[in-house]
C-alpha cells in the first residue's frame, strides 16, 4: 500500500541519516585530529601523562578514569535494574508495579545536574564520612550517582524485554506448579537476552558518555586512580574543561582524540555485546 511504502521509507531515511550523522562527526574530529595522528604522537597522547606545563598532552589519565567510572556505575547498577524489573515485571501487585514502572519513567527524565547536586551535597560527604579519608569527590562517589542515573533506563529496558515474552509460557509455567522465581529463571530471563543486551550497550554507552556527574563529583584529578576512593577526571569532563584552550595549542588538538577515544570505546562495548549474543545463539 502507498502508506506503508512511505512509512518504511521514512523510517529508512531516519536511520540513514543518524548512521550519516554519527559518521559525519567520526571524521570531523579525525579530521581535526589529525595533526596529532600525522607526527605520530597519537602513542604518546593514549599512553602518557596529562601535564601541560611540562608539554605532556597525554589522556591514559582520563581513559583510566573513564573505564573506572563507567564499570564500576555499570556493576551496581545491572543487577539492581534487573531486579527491579523482575519486581515490576513478576512479583509485585499489579497497582504497584504499574506505579513503579511510572515512578521509573519519571527518573529518566531528571535532568543530570540535579544528580550532581544530590552527590555533592549527599552522596561526598557520606563517603568522606564513612571512609575517612580525602574530600570525598572519587571514583565511588560518581560511580554510585552515575550508576543511579542510568539504572531507570535499564529497567525500562529490562521490563519491556520481559514482558515481551508470551503469556502462554508463563501461564504454563505456572500451570507445571512453577514458582514467580523459578517463572523468571526459567522461561523470562532465557527469552528476554536480546532486550537485557540492548538495554546493558546502551548503559555502557551513557555511562561512558556522561559528562556533569564526572565533572562535579568525581575530583577531576589527572592522575589515574590507585582506588575507588582517589579522585578521577573522565574524558568527557576533561573535553568540558579543556574546550576554551586555543584552537591551534595542541591541548585543544587531543581533545579530538579524546572524541575518537570515547567512541572506540563505545564501539568495543557494542561488539563485545554482540559476541555474547552470538555465543548465546550458538548455545545448544
Amino acid at each position: 500500500m502507498p502508506g506503508e511504502r512511505w512509512l518504511r521509507g521514512a523510517l529508512a531515511a531516519a536511520a540513514l541519516l543518524s548512521a550519516a550523522a554519527a559518521v559525519t562527526i567520526f571524521f570531523f574530529m579525525a579530521a581535526l585530529g589529525w595533526p596529532i595522528l600525522r607526527e605520530g604522537h597519537l602513542v604518546e597522547v593514549l599512553t602518557g601523562p596529562w601535564s601541560p606545563l611540562r608539554h605532556q598532552y597525554g589522556i591514559r589519565p582520563m581513559i583510566v578514569g573513564t573505564v573506572c567510572i563507567a564499570g564500576l556505575a555499570l556493576g551496581l547498577a545491572v543487577p539492581i535494574s534487573l531486579g527491579c524489573a523482575a519486581f515490576i515485571q513478576t512479583t509485585a501487585p499489579k497497582g504497584l508495579g504499574r506505579w513503579l514502572k511510572h515512578l521509573v519513567q519519571l527518573m529518566t527524565g531528571i535532568p543530570t545536574v540535579v544528580y550532581g547536586f544530590v552527590g555533592i551535597f549527599l552522596l561526598v560527604p557520606l563517603v568522606r564520612d564513612i571512609f575517612g579519608r580525602g574530600s570525598g569527590l572519587s571514583v565511588l562517589a560518581a560511580g554510585v550517582m552515575l550508576g543511579l542515573l542510568i539504572a531507570p533506563t535499564l529497567i525500562l529496558f529490562f521490563v519491556e524485554g520481559l514482558a515481551a515474552v508470551p503469556r502462554a509460557h508463563r501461564l504454563a509455567t505456572s500451570a507445571l506448579g512453577g514458582t514467580p522465581v523459578q517463572q523468571l529463571v526459567y522461561v523470562l530471563l532465557p527469552q528476554a537476552w536480546r532486550a537485557i543486551l540492548a538495554g546493558l550497550v546502551l548503559g555502557f554507552g551513557r555511562a561512558v558518555g556522561d559528562t556533569m556527574i564526572a565533572l562535579m563529583i568525581a575530583g577531576n584529578s589527572v592522575a589515574p586512580p590507585a582506588s575507588i576512593l582517589d579522585p578521577a577526571r573522565t574524558l568527557t569532563a576533561h573535553i568540558a574543561l579543556v574546550i576554551a584552550a586555543d584552537f591551534d595549542s595542541p591541548e585543544f588538538r587531543t581533545l579530538f582524540i579524546c572524541g575518537l577515544t570515547l567512541y572506540a570505546l563505545t564501539a568495543l562495548g557494542v561488539v563485545a555485546m554482540r559476541r555474547l549474543a552470538t555465543k548465546h545463539m550458538e548455545m545448544p
